[in-house]
């Protein structure tokens, strides 16, 4: 980052890692007047106590002679992230927590007590660009594998006018050798794939969910075997069937019936077009009809799509067939590098 000529004051969300490390590092190399925080979130069984990554970032808080806070958001985690994944997977859908923890806390909560603070900005260590016009617009990052705009699409211009995203330009590599270069105290570990959950989801799902054992049929209408919830599956699952002359792919899910429909034919998960809801656009609605560059899950390469307004939701069409859209899961749509919004898939 250049360096700048005001004493901007900037909250970076430290979470002892690597990225929000050299986030704080480079703020404070440009210029800015830089406090780090902590957010203690809700894991099963700590009752939000103090942990260890909080122990590593008030450290490296400490060897760059920054302020430190800490915000116990363990209360709202568990209210707007945890039981939204409960109530998601009850009902039969595939949640996508990142996107509402970045909504509700990390750009909500977070933004809240730093306007509390008194600062002008809050910068986390996502893999994001921003450009600044008359609006502020999401762009994709310089190193495109650790893209992390999928996940920033609930996200408006009332938060995006308080946000920095300082590793947008660089790649993750660099990143690395910039950490190692400044010689921090140890970091913390990279986060698991759900932060709150630490083993299998299926074991976490299982301790709070009711165990709801049913049958497991073919499309004829066949019982192959039964299963311990219908909840516990996913569309297009494979692993965790325990059917034997396979591969089975979970085709449909009933969770008022509780019952499981797989089929051997991969293609028939494919499907052409989606209807979304809960639609956000970053920058403002685009005219419609539109085409646009599509993600129907985070690891997913863009397709080309086609949006058309339906019923006060979205037609998502799709120029090549997708395989297994799974309800609950984000759709994302770009035009080239900028994300223009997205939506829930229905």
């Amino acid at each position: 980052m250049n360096k700048t000529n005001h004493s901007e004051k900037v909250l970076v969300a430290m979470s002892g890692g690597v990225d929000s490390s050299v986030t704080a590092t480079l703020l404070k190399r440009a210029g800015f007047d830089v406090a780090g925080a902590f957010m203690k979130l809700w894991r099963p069984g700590d009752n939000f106590k103090q942990d260890k990554n909080e122990e590593k970032a008030k450290e490296i808080a400490d060897s760059l002679d920054i302020p430190f806070y800490s915000f116990n958001f363990g209360e709202e985690f568990k209210a707007e992230v945890v039981d939204y994944f409960l109530k998601e997977y009850r009902q039969g859908r595939t949640p996508n927590p990142c996107v509402v923890c970045n909504n509700e806390i990390k750009f909500g909560l977070f933004l809240k007590q730093a306007s509390d603070l008194n600062v002008d900005f809050i910068a986390t260590g996502h893999y994001a660009r921003l450009k600044r016009n008359n609006k502020v617009n999401i762009y994709r990052p310089k190193d495109k594998s650790k893209d992390q705009t999928y996940f920033l699409w609930q996200l408006d211009q009332n938060k995006l006018d308080k946000v920095l995203f300082p590793l947008g330009n660089f790649e993750r590599e660099e990143v690395e050798r910039m950490a190692d270069s400044l010689n921090l105290p140890d970091r913390a570990q990279e986060s698991h794939e759900v932060c709150f959950i630490p083993n299998e989801i299926k074991d976490f799902l299982n301790k709070h969910l009711d165990e709801k054992p049913g049958k497991i049929i073919s499309e004829d209408g066949e019982e192959l075997g039964e299963h311990e919830g219908a909840y516990l599956f996913t569309l297009g699952q494979r692993k965790g069937l325990g059917l034997s002359n396979g591969p089975w792919y979970v085709l449909e899910k009933n969770v008022k019936e509780n019952k499981i429909v797989v089929t051997k034919e991969r293609e028939n998960l494919k499907k052409k077009e989606l209807i979304a809801d809960e639609i956000n656009w970053i920058s403002g609605k685009p005219d419609l009809p539109m085409k646009v560059i599509t993600k129907i899950r985070y690891n997913s390469s863009g397709v080309k799509a086609e949006l058309k307004e339906q019923d006060n939701k979205l037609k998502v069409t799709f120029n090549e067939s997708q395989w297994a859209i799974a309800p609950g899961q984000s759709v994302v749509f770009y035009s080239g590098d900028q994300l223009l919004g997205g939506g829930v898939i229905q």
